[in-house]
């Protein structure tokens, strides 16, 4: 059997894999996160990781998995240690990170982690959690009060079972112990995200005990974030090639790219680490950095995930280094950056440049398929808002309806050799019930264009918009994705 890597392990390691240079015993626990998943191994955790080998010792963190024990039984056998690897081309890139200290398994025991996360040393509590994770309604934004898990946390909140739940109980916690509130700060890739996971901890809060709301409004603090790392899932042949290099397995390993960028909003509730010192943009407004981040490289990613996945194409570099899907990607974007009010210090162009070198990275390996999961949590923020931009200033949706389009087709579950596949969706079923409905394919556009939950109102009704979106629709019918895809270039404009 394989020595697994741990502390005992660490001196082993060849030369070439970085590892913790500070003395993680002396570590403290200053950061709790929810939903220790691969997207926080691979970015927030490397940026306490620098923190720590600062040399300020506030910043260790403890993981926290809301459903499977996967990740646990994957690090806490390693003593919280795995490592980032780094791919550019041929070239890769070997760190261990030290910084997150044990993971628990909250099903397991609640409590424990509310109690964890109520530490007088703990200053921040993060959360990457996706979108169904906050318990909001798609539409209205509030609490799903009809949540089997939001009514037991209403009922009860002795065992959470809910990230807002397990927040909302361990502020309730510090209050009661006179502690002050710990900064929460969302790094899921949602818009919004800190106004969103406020305003489902302040509801589920004034729903148990006004008082206690109304210390978290007055004394919280929920600052928005934009995080941005392609963090592709690891496979087996990952940690095996991995081995081969440490000479240990790693159970727990992240691949990643070397780009990496994390946006903060300036509202902190108490303690943070010198986030400037440690490449963290702290500004007083996130929301451009937001908008450009899901409208230029969110919504390039799911056009590229869905018409590069109808085609039969696995990885993003794949698509994009088709000459038609390249230049798809470059008119979607000249609509979609139509819409941006760039922040100062964001060249546009530069940026755009460096993310079709990004998707072209071939050693990530980053699977369509994988983006293509959850669509109908992600389209309304990566195309739609920027579909509705366009309309109130009468100019077109080419690019952008032909993406839509895409997700609309992939609701089919088969690609255009006719290969079944999943749709890994929350909507799935009531997508699939629509499609299956629908008589014909502009019958289906109008069947899913229906969707609240996905379309708002006012797009969906408009004229102008559903022509579009049917049209692509029939092109992906006739053509199949590639087909649509190189037709759509043909028509436009030669430079």
């Amino acid at each position: 059997m394989t020595t697994r890597l741990s502390q005992a392990t660490l001196d082993a390691l060849p030369p070439a894999a970085a590892q913790p240079a500070y003395d993680r015993a002396a570590v403290k626990t200053g950061v709790v996160h929810l939903g220790v998943g691969a997207f926080h191994r691979a970015h927030q955790a490397v940026v306490f990781d620098d923190a720590l080998a600062a040399g300020d010792l506030r910043w260790g963190v403890l993981g926290a998995s809301l459903r499977s024990p996967g990740v646990r039984d994957q690090l806490n056998p390693q003593d919280g240690l795995y490592s980032v690897v780094v791919r550019d081309g041929d070239r890769r890139d070997v760190r261990v990170i030290g910084a997150i200290q044990s993971v628990l398994v909250a099903p397991e025991d609640p409590a424990a982690l509310v109690a964890a996360m109520a530490h007088p040393h703990v200053h921040m509590v993060t959360l990457t959690v996706t979108e169904k994770g906050y318990r909001l309604d798609p539409a209205s934004g509030a609490l799903m009060t009809d949540d089997p898990d939001v009514t037991a946390d209403l009922s009860d909140l002795s065992a959470p079972r809910t990230a807002p739940g397990f927040v909302t109980a361990a502020l309730a916690a510090r209050k009661a112990a006179g502690l002050p509130p710990f900064t929460v700060v969302s790094c899921d890739n949602v818009p919004h995200n800190g106004a969103r996971i406020r305003q489902a901890v302040l509801d589920m809060a004034g729903r148990i005990d006004p008082g206690l709301r109304d210390w978290i409004e007055t004394h919280g603090a929920f600052p928005q974030t934009m995080v941005d790392r392609i963090v592709p899932a690891t496979t087996p042949d990952d940690v095996a090639a991995n081995e081969s290099l440490l000479g240990v397995t790693d159970q727990g390993m992240v691949k990643t790219e070397p780009f990496t960028q994390w946006v903060i909003e300036d509202r902190f509730a108490g303690p943070r680490p010198d986030f400037d010192s440690l490449g963290v943009q702290v500004t007083a407004d996130v929301a451009p950095w937001e908008d450009a981040k899901l409208r230029l490289l969110n919504g390039a990613h799911s056009a590229i995930a869905y018409l590069g996945g109808l085609a039969g194409l696995q990885y993003v570099d794949q698509v994009v280094a088709i000459p038609a899907y390249a230049r798809f990607v470059e008119a979607l974007w000249d609509e979609a950056e139509s819409t941006l009010t760039p922040p100062p210090g964001l060249d546009v162009p530069t940026y755009r440049g460096e993310l079709m070198r990004r998707f072209a990275n071939s050693a990530l390996q980053h699977r369509t398929v994988q983006i293509a999961m959850d669509g109908s949590q992600k389209l309304p923020q990566r195309l739609l808002a920027a579909c509705a931009a366009r309309l109130d200033k009468d100019q077109p949706n080419d690019a952008l309806a032909l993406a839509v389009a895409g997700w609309m087709r992939w609701q089919d579950g088969v690609d255009d050799a006719g290969n079944a596949f999943t749709v890994n969706d929350p909507l799935a079923a009531e997508t699939a019930r629509r499609v299956q409905g629908a008589a014909g394919p502009a019958a289906k556009v109008a069947a899913l264009l229906d969707l609240a939950a996905v379309f708002p109102p006012a797009l969906a009704a408009d004229a102008r918009f559903a022509k579009a979106v049917t049209n692509a629709h029939l092109s992906l019918i006739e053509r199949g994705a590639q087909g649509a895809v190189e037709a759509f270039v043909e028509s436009l404009p030669r430079s």
